[in-house]
């Protein structure tokens, strides 16, 4: 059997399954060992059968165990960046690589070149922090989380990308708080799915119920960060937020209402879903 003819067999289970055949892909292409090009060369040289078996094995945890992708094999990657995750954090999704351009983005219009302080609040495998820090070394970016195991990943994840940030255990802006910290930039993907949705097995099985449920509506976290939010901020200031898709009059309600004076921009993902709104305080 070709190696070609072994990868759409195992992407037809996947579809049959209701799974993505793009992760199995994703699956062999890393657990081949190749890149793309290496990868895209063999597809017509025949597959050994002791290799075949290994495979399999693997993708049985994926398909028939509904472990996902990113626990098979370690990690994943995030604005370029290859970011360990496990059982401890929520996989990084592309939506969030979105917000942190839109971060980068109004830093440059806001401050213009500056050195700012920055935060990364409820920071999971701590993706976004680390992909800010490397992308503007102009940002001193510190993140915070409840979770002392996940910031035990992240600061993995930052030794594995060489990235400076300062990680704290706590529940949102407490240890900032508490340090009387100031920052010019408040960034945070909170927990925002409402208690009560479905979520698919796969999420809900392997990824921590402390990063995924927001409370009844969804909002509880955004609520608790913007209500405190100017005893950490600095003037001018930027706050940008991911959350859910049908969240977005509820966002900017809660905005206008900590944040009166400042200007709301609400922002479609590339799937044209109200997935960020971000408040600029000048």
């Amino acid at each position: 059997m070709k190696y070609l003819t072994f990868l759409n067999k195992q992407a037809k289970r996947a579809l049959d399954a209701n799974l993505e055949k793009e992760a199995v892909k994703l699956l062999i292409l890393e657990l081949s060992g190749k890149n793309g090009a290496e990868f895209v060369s063999m597809l017509h040289d025949e597959i050994s059968l002791e290799e075949e078996i290994r495979l399999t094995k693997e993708i049985d945890k994926y398909i028939i165990d509904g472990v996902p992708v990113q626990h098979i094999i370690g990690h994943t990657y995030f604005y370029g960046y290859k970011m360990k995750v496990n059982k401890e954090v929520l996989i990084p999704r592309p939506e969030t690589e979105e917000l942190v351009g839109y971060v980068l983005s109004y830093y440059d219009d806001v401050f213009e070149g500056k050195n700012v302080d920055v935060v990364d609040v409820g920071t999971g495998s701590g993706a976004i922090a680390i992909a800010l820090s490397k992308e503007e070394p102009l940002m001193k970016v510190s993140a915070t989380d409840i979770s002392s195991s996940a910031i035990e990943v992240a600061k993995e994840n930052a030794k594995l990308n060489d990235a400076n940030v300062s990680f704290m255990v706590g529940d949102m802006l407490a240890p900032l708080i508490e340090k009387n910290m100031k920052f010019d930039i408040l960034v945070s993907n909170p927990p925002y799915i409402p208690d009560s949705e479905f979520v698919e097995d796969i999420v809900k099985n392997n990824e921590p119920h402390v990063a995924l449920f927001g409370g009844v509506d969804g909002m509880k976290f955004y609520d608790i960060i913007l209500k405190d939010a100017h005893k950490v901020l600095n003037h001018p200031s930027i706050l940008a937020f991911e959350h859910g898709y049908r969240s977005k009059d509820a966002m900017v309600e809660l905005a206008k209402k900590y944040f009166p004076a400042s200007e709301v921009i609400s922002i479609k993902d590339l799937s044209n879903k109200d997935r960020m709104t971000v408040i600029i305080n000048k």
